[in-house]
This record gives structure tokens, C-alpha cells and sequence, in this order.
């Protein structure tokens, strides 16, 4: 038996025979054309794009799930997008090339912009980009790709990637796990499994070629590992595994009325990470205190940005839609650097990381930014928003934001636009000089919350992006757990509440830590609410104390790592500490 690593995407373990899927290398035609031709080229070009488009309009129809629909309105905007049609025209009536060619290079060219990106979520949406445009071009080639909704056999889907669109074609009852060459965690390929319930594990590097059809393997998203031809012991042991897991998962969603309290008492609000309006059904079921993060940035994905209106009618949608859990909290938009949006020039920069971004680009760009809090603030007055402005410095930058909103409300005032007067605002503490100075910052704010995934790698100096280096992104280096501990201290020194919304806050293995220095407020996906809650409700706040002041003690992030580890494992078990 040989076992390999990935990523895990979606959880639960399936164990079946292989269906190989690779997909076929198409040639694009690289040929001149005369000038004569260039309407009949223009012609077949708009002709693919209405016949995808119809393609697309069915199957959004037929799609049952809103994370399918969603997924294929992106798609339909993509391929309307004017920015990419009128490109490929250009290209057809300059170049004089012929159409499946002036789309691979206009889509080579996009793609490149979103590969570019330090941000996750952007570089995996290029996996969309790449979809829509070579459905553009199979059909104009006629070439049509093989039918996955065709498998009638229950079996464990192997391939060397898989796009969204053949993603949604998929019959979980007959797919019962997905390994794949590439992919992350945030591409739609791993939202449409989770979606599905359909367990996945991506990241295997090369597994399509160590695999042929038939093969038994074991697939276990939980551990994120597939093991190739398993002996009969070991195929027992993980169907043991699988059983125990799926009693499991079904205490936790017993859990999911209950509050987050500690067995003497102690009260923790756990709060949900979102991206879009529809995922606030998912923070219901899981039980959430609210929404800790709704990152406003995906409403800026399509070219142009998002009006006003658009923008209000989103936030006020999630207001209506989760009042009954708890608060709403709105990250004004981050972007800038790594983070590049369609229509907004000039973000792109050697360096983005330290760039213009996020409350830098909102002071440069007033207009967009007076925009966005305008949308808010009429949001404000359909339940309890809090508004939360990323990548503070310091206080001269934080009294800049709150001037501006402060000049928003007045003109509200003065138009007569409703809004809550009240609104609270916070604070992200993910700069280290904003950490130093949580002292200086918290007088001016109403909350706290700090962003573990900046935070880290601006501490430590370490590009988590960076495969050389990524061992050292270490949430448990003693100056970042140090730092966290300090931020928490000044802020309830000056009596206001600090939350973590970043990934640290939905490890299980950080919890007792993060619970033992006094974090008010857990933010995270969902998906994690229900462990982390499990975890809080079994041990005394006296406990997580006592265990932060052992690990304070330790001078490296490895013994650190080893010693929570053993202590979790000797009181959760293996799904806490896999």
C-alpha cells in the first residue's frame, strides 16, 4: 500500500475503484486569416458564445442547489463579460487570426493577472476563467468533453483536475470520492464537493499517473490522504475510521442549539467567515452568534465593481437573512496589491503584500470607498450591522477611515438617509506596529479583531505563499502567540471586546489556547463552528488558562506544537488532532 498527501477539501472517506479522467490535450489552430474572412471569424466566435451561454442557462436551471447556481451565473457573467468579448473582437479585426486562437490568447492573458495574485481565492478563480473560455473553444473545434453524469457505477473519481462546470454534472451517489492532481481548498471544484457531500482530497501532485482504472483506493478528506491499493487490513481499518467519523459529525450537529460555554461558565460568542449572501443559510445550521466576517471584496469580482445599489441590496440581504443568529460584521474592501479586481487599474506591484491595499487604497480611491460605506450605512437600518476596516497601521490611518465615514454619515443625515447612529466599528489588527500600538488604537474603536493569516506572516516575515519557506508560517511561534496575548490585554484593558476572525480562530488545535488568553469572540468557516463549540464545552476556562501559562513558558513553536497537540489528542482524539 502506498499512502499519499494532499490538501483536504471536503471531508468524509471513500473507498472504491478508480474512474481515470484526463483530460485531452487540445491543439489550438494558430491560423492567419484573410481580412476578407475576419466577419465570418467574428461570426463563429459569437455563435459559441450564444450556444454556451444557452448551455449554462440550462444546467443553472436544472441545478438544484443555490452554491450550483451561483457557480453558473459567475459563469454566464464571465462569458458576458465585455472586457473579454470585446478583447477577443479586437484581437480577430487586428491580428488577423483566426477566432479559437484570438480566445487562447486573450484568455492566456486574463488568466495570467489572476494567477499573479498572492490571494487564494483569486488564483483558484482562474480555474472559472479557464472553464468558460475552453467551452468557447470546444465548440467552436466540435469537440465535446466526455460525459461525467454518464458514471453509473459507484466509484472514486480520479483526474488530473476538474472544472466547475464537470464538477456539477456529478452524481454523488455514484461518485464517492474525488482525488485530484491540483487545486485548493477555496477553488469551486472543492466548494461544489463539499456542496455535495461528495469526500475529496486535492494537491496529490501526480496521482493520475500512479493510478489506472480499477485500481482500489481509499480517499479520506478528513486526514486529506489517499492510500493506492490497500491491503484487506487496512481497507478495514478505514472503514472503521469512516464509522466512527460519521457518528461524529452526528453529535456535533447535536450541538448546534447550544451555546459556546465552558463548563464553569464561560461564555464564547462563535461567529461565521462568509463570502457571498448565500452562505448565510449554512451559518443558521451551524448555529452561529452572527456573521464575524463578511468579506465585501467578492462583490468587486466582476468588471466594474459593484454600484451602490448592488452593494446595499447585498449587505441588506445578509442583514435580513441572519438577524435571527446575531450581528453582521462588514470588512470594508481589500483590495489592492495581490488582490486584483476587474476594472480598477493600477493595483498590480512588485511587492503587494506591503502594497497598496485594502485602507491605503480606500484613502487614494475616496470614491469608491465613500461609495461602500454609503451602501452600508443605508444597510444598517434592516438589522445590526458592525463595520471593520482591514490593515490599520495605526492611529493616524485609523482617525483618516473614520473621518471619512463620519463625512458619509453627514451627507446621509442631510439627504435623509436612514441609518443606525449607533453603528459600531472595528478594528483588524494584522499589522504588527497596529499590534503595538493596540493601546493608542483602542480608545478610537469599538472592537477589536485580529487577522491571524496577516498577522503571522507580517510577524514572522514569512511569505505563506512561498513553498521554500512555508514551514515557517507557524501559528504557535512564541512571538505571534505573545503578540496575540498583547493585543487582547490592551483591549480589554481599555473595555472594549477582541475577536480573531482569521484561520487560527477556526483550528480546533488553537482553541483552548486562544480561549485560555482571553479572545471574546471566534470567528470562522461555518463548517467549523460545531468542533470548535465541542471543544469549549468540554473543558473550564481554569483549564485553558492553566495550559496558556505552560505554553508561554516554551521558547520553541516545534515543542509548542508537540505539547498542545498531546494534550488535545489525550482529551478529542484523532479528529481534532488529524
Amino acid at each position: 500500500m502506498r499512502i499519499l498527501k494532499g490538501i483536504a477539501a471536503s471531508s468524509g472517506i471513500g473507498i472504491g475503484r478508480v474512474f481515470l479522467y484526463v483530460h485531452e490535450k487540445l491543439v489550438v489552430p494558430h491560423q492567419p486569416i484573410d481580412e476578407g474572412k475576419t466577419e465570418s471569424e467574428l461570426t463563429r466566435f459569437k455563435s459559441a458564445l450564444d450556444t454556451v451561454a444557452e448551455e449554462l442557462e440550462g444546467m443553472g436551471k436544472a441545478a438544484i442547489a443555490e452554491d450550483h447556481r451561483k457557480i453558473l451565473e459567475t459563469h454566464l457573467l464571465m462569458i458576458q463579460d465585455p472586457d473579454f468579448t470585446d478583447a477577443v473582437e479586437n484581437l480577430i479585426h487586428t491580428g488577423h487570426i483566426c477566432a479559437e486562437w484570438a480566445v487562447e490568447q486573450v484568455l492566456s492573458g486574463f488568466i495570467e493577472i489572476l494567477e499573479s495574485s498572492e490571494d487564494a481565492m483569486l488564483r483558484e478563480r482562474s480555474a472559472d476563467l479557464y472553464d468558460i473560455g475552453w467551452r468557447v473553444i470546444r465548440q467552436m473545434m466540435g469537440k465535446r468533453r466526455p460525459d461525467l453524469a454518464a458514471i453509473s457505477d459507484e466509484v472514486i473519481l480520479v483526474a488530473d483536475s476538474l472544472l466547475p462546470s464537470e464538477a456539477l454534472t456529478l452524481d454523488p451517489s455514484n461518485i464517492k470520492a474525488i482525488a485530484l492532481n491540483g487545486g485548493g481548498r477555496t477553488s469551486h471544484v472543492a466548494i461544489l464537493a463539499r456542496a455535495l457531500q461528495i469526500p475529496t482530497v486535492v494537491g496529490l501532485g501526480n496521482i493520475t499517473s500512479k493510478v489506472a482504472k480499477g485500481d482500489e483506493i481509499i480517499v479520506d478528506g478528513n486526514l486529506g490522504e489517499v492510500s493506492l491499493r490497500p491491503s484487506i487490513a487496512s481497507a478495514k481499518k478505514m472503514r472503521d475510521r469512516y464509522a466512527r467519523w460519521v457518528e461524529h459529525e452526528q453529535e456535533l450537529h447535536e450541538l448546534a442549539s447550544f451555546e459556546a460555554v465552558t463548563k464553569d461558565g464561560h461564555r464564547v460568542s462563535l461567529k461565521a467567515n462568509i463570502e457571498t449572501v448565500d452562505e448565510v443559510d449554512s451559518v443558521l445550521d451551524h448555529g452561529a452568534n452572527g456573521i464575524g466576517l463578511f468579506r465585501s471584496e467578492f462583490l468587486f469580482l466582476k468588471p466594474g465593481g459593484a454600484s451602490e445599489d448592488e452593494q446595499f441590496e447585498a449587505y441588506r440581504r445578509v442583514l435580513e437573512r441572519a438577524k435571527e443568529s446575531g450581528p453582521v460584521t462588514i470588512r470594508t474592501i481589500d483590495v489592492g496589491g495581490d488582490k486584483v479586481i476587474p476594472g480598477m487599474e493600477g493595483l498590480g506591484e512588485d511587492n503587494p503584500i506591503l502594497g497598496w491595499r485594502a485602507v491605503r487604497f480606500c484613502l487614494s480611491r475616496k470614491d469608491i470607498f465613500r461609495v461602500q460605506l454609503r451602501a452600508m450605512l443605508r444597510a444598517s437600518a434592516y438589522g445590526k450591522l458592525k463595520i471593520m476596516f482591514p490593515m490599520i497601521s495605526g492611529p493616524e490611518e485609523l482617525e483618516n477611515v473614520l473621518l471619512v465615514l463620519e463625512q458619509v454619515k453627514e451627507e446621509c443625515r442631510k439627504t435623509g438617509i436612514p441609518f443606525d447612529e449607533d453603528i459600531e466599528v472595528g478594528t483588524m489588527i494584522e499589522v504588527p506596529s497596529a499590534a503595538l500600538c493596540a493601546d493608542l488604537l483602542a480608545p478610537k474603536t469599538d472592537f477589536f479583531s485580529i487577522g491571524t493569516n496577516d498577522l503571522i506572516q507580517y510577524t514572522i516575515a514569512v511569505d505563506r505563499g512561498n513553498d521554500k519557506i512555508a514551514y515557517l508560517y507557524q501559528p504557535f511561534h512564541p512571538g505571534v502567540l505573545r503578540l496575540i496575548r498583547m493585543i487582547v490585554e490592551k483591549g480589554h484593558d481599555a473595555g472594549i471586546p477582541v475577536a480573531m476572525c482569521g484561520e487560527m480562530a477556526g483550528d480546533p488545535l488553537s482553541t483552548v489556547l486562544l480561549l485560555g488568553m482571553g479572545l471574546d469572540e471566534l470567528s470562522m468557516s461555518p463548517q467549523s463552528l460545531l468542533e470548535i463549540k465541542n471543544i469549549i464545552r468540554s473543558i473550564t476556562l481554569a483549564e485553558a488558562k492553566e495550559l496558556v501559562e505552560k505554553v508561554m513558558k516554551m521558547d520553541s513553536f516545534i515543542n509548542i506544537n508537540t505539547y498542545v497537540r498531546e494534550w488535545m489528542h489525550d482529551r478529542f482524539g484523532d479528529f481534532v488532532t488529524a
